[in-house]
């Protein structure tokens, strides 16, 4: 049964053209996954779908009685008195106000039984069917499935950007709908969070639809992939790996036809030039019929478009001078915040060409011991850079010199060129024409990331240092990233949840825990393999 369906959508934002005819299907219990460049109108497909945006034109289509729930990608803010447990409960509000119902009833029922009877039982059956019996019993689970114990009590407004999503998704999910919408479900989720919710997705009853860009989570979920390219969805069965290599395969196929095309229609032109001498010689009006028959076969050929096999790439090439063996040396580096502790007498060294990985939980201390080191927090102990170490520093938050910059302002401020240089550097970026002219401050995440890139690849750097560089890029950048890092032949230190980045990259893992500073000696797969977590 179709769960829901785009037929011939088309959805403008001004004068620009974000979705354009576009159709596609999904089967009532399918886990699909939504794939595509930034800005290919993916977020936009679920707000559609979500009831928040309509469409210019065509026909969106839901299953009758299907309802719907959204996690949006950027966390809105509640009420200023709102707790974590305020918005935890939100979808049972309805629940609430029966079970109320129910306790205002019984009070009548003790002085008036026949009375009030009937509309007892008539409550009792609707509380059953919103699911109050259990209420209970699914919010424990989720809350410690996304161990959010600890944050119940906290004012949800004061709670970091990816803390927010965690409890909007947990929220969300709270809420059972028959299409569960994820923008980004995955963000901010630590490992162990994250091994969770694959596991409670795989037995979710109702129709998923997810914007994601984390390729393992994909994999492990998703039943189908859908990839958004210049207007056109493609569905594929399986997980993201299935889907690229069928993708792969179709163009391939599509590339041979294209090319036995072409060879047909080289053949046919030299017939009809062939044919023209032929008849201009002889004064025989046959070979100019033939020829004249050929023409008109070429005209009424449905062309094959060439299929693009190598798609667009960023330049991205790190270049730096060598560094001597010791890179970075803490020793007895200890860390707090107010009474809690991240880290007692701590010891790291990182020597030249490692590429390491910090693994733990949300709240260890991952970005806070960058922060440290760089010296934005105070800490006991020392850190010691190598002299010759040349930095280049991707924070999880991006911001630049000044909000109100240009995209071509911010960049000159930091790298000092002409503005027509500056231009055509900018464009390999996917920053052309008009877009080198957008304030930063309305960038999205992907966009800050990429210009940061831009800025830090003109400069020379043999240690590199990256907090979560991938949570706001899609898939095909994210994949240039990891392929320029492999030929990158300095140091490398960063943070990442996006397990298939790891695995590619490191190949040692640090492991924050117990306010310690733990190194393992090997690439992701044999991590999981000795820790009995593959």
């Amino acid at each position: 049964m179709t769960e829901f369906s785009f037929s011939h959508v088309n959805k403008n934002f001004g004068f620009k053209p974000v979705l354009k005819d576009l159709s596609f299907e999904v089967m009532t219990g399918e886990r699909a996954a939504l794939i595509g460049r930034n800005g290919t109108g993916k977020s936009t497909i679920l707000k559609l779908l979500a009831s928040e945006e309509s469409p210019d034109s065509g026909e969106i289509s839901l299953r009758r009685g299907a309802n719907t729930a959204l996690l949006e990608q950027i966390p809105r803010l509640r009420g200023k008195d709102a707790t974590v447990y305020d918005v935890l409960c939100e979808p049972f509000a309805e629940v609430f106000s029966v079970e109320a119902k129910l306790r205002e009833l019984e009070e009548k029922m003790t002085e008036d039984f026949e009375r009030y009877a009937d509309a007892y039982t008539e409550a009792q059956s609707r509380y059953a069917a919103l699911g109050g019996y259990d209420a209970e019993t699914r919010l424990k689970n989720i809350v410690q499935g996304f161990k959010l114990n600890s944050l119940l009590e906290r004012p949800y407004n004061v709670l970091s950007g990816g803390q927010k999503t965690v409890v909007n998704l947990a929220a969300v999910v709270l809420r059972e709908p028959d299409i569960l919408l994820l923008d980004e479900p995955t963000n901010h989720l630590d490992m162990q969070t994250l091994d969770w919710f694959e596991g409670f997705l795989a037995k979710y009853r109702g129709t998923v639809l997810m914007v994601s860009h984390d390729r393992r989570f994909l994999d492990r979920v998703a039943t189908r992939t859908l990839i958004l390219e210049d207007g056109i969805c493609t569905s594929y069965p399986g997980g993201y790996t299935a889907a690229k290599e069928e993708q792969e395969r179709q163009m391939l196929l599509e590339f041979e036809q294209y090319k036995n095309q072409q060879k047909q229609i080289e053949a046919m032109k030299a017939a009809i030039k062939r044919f023209r001498e032929w008849g201009a010689q002889a004064d025989n009006p046959k070979f100019f019929r033939r020829a004249k028959m050929l023409e008109l076969r070429l005209e009424k050929m449905e062309m094959i478009k060439r299929p693009q096999l190598e798609k667009p790439k960023i330049p991205m090439r790190f270049a730096g001078d060598r560094t001597g063996r010791e890179v970075l040396k803490l020793t007895g580096f200890s860390l707090s915040f107010g009474k809690t502790a991240l880290f007692e007498q701590a010891e790291l060294l990182v020597e030249e060409k490692d590429r390491m990985a910090f693994l733990g939980a949300n709240g260890t201390g991952k970005t806070s011991l960058l922060r440290a080191i760089f010296g934005d927090v105070p800490f006991s102990g020392t850190a010691k850079f190598n002299p010759s170490a040349q930095l280049g520093y991707i924070p999880q938050e991006i911001r630049f010199l000044n909000d109100k910059d240009s995209v071509l302002e911010a960049f000159r401020r930091e790298c000092v060129c002409g503005e027509g240089e500056a231009r055509q550097i900018l464009a390999k970026y996917y920053f052309c024409g008009a877009a080198v002219m957008k304030r930063v401050s309305s960038l999205s995440g992907g966009e800050k990331v990429l210009l940061k890139l831009a800025v830090l690849l003109q400069n020379r750097v043999n240690f590199l240092i990256l907090d979560e560089p991938t949570n706001h890029i899609d898939i095909e950048t994210r994949e240039m990233l990891e392929d320029a890092l492999l030929e990158f032949s300095g140091t490398l230190l960063f943070i990442s949840h996006d397990r298939y980045f790891i695995d590619k990259l490191a190949t040692k893992i640090v492991v924050l825990e117990n306010r310690k500073i733990n190194v393992f000696d090997g690439t992701y797969a044999d991590y999981l393999r000795v820790t009995g977590h593959a």
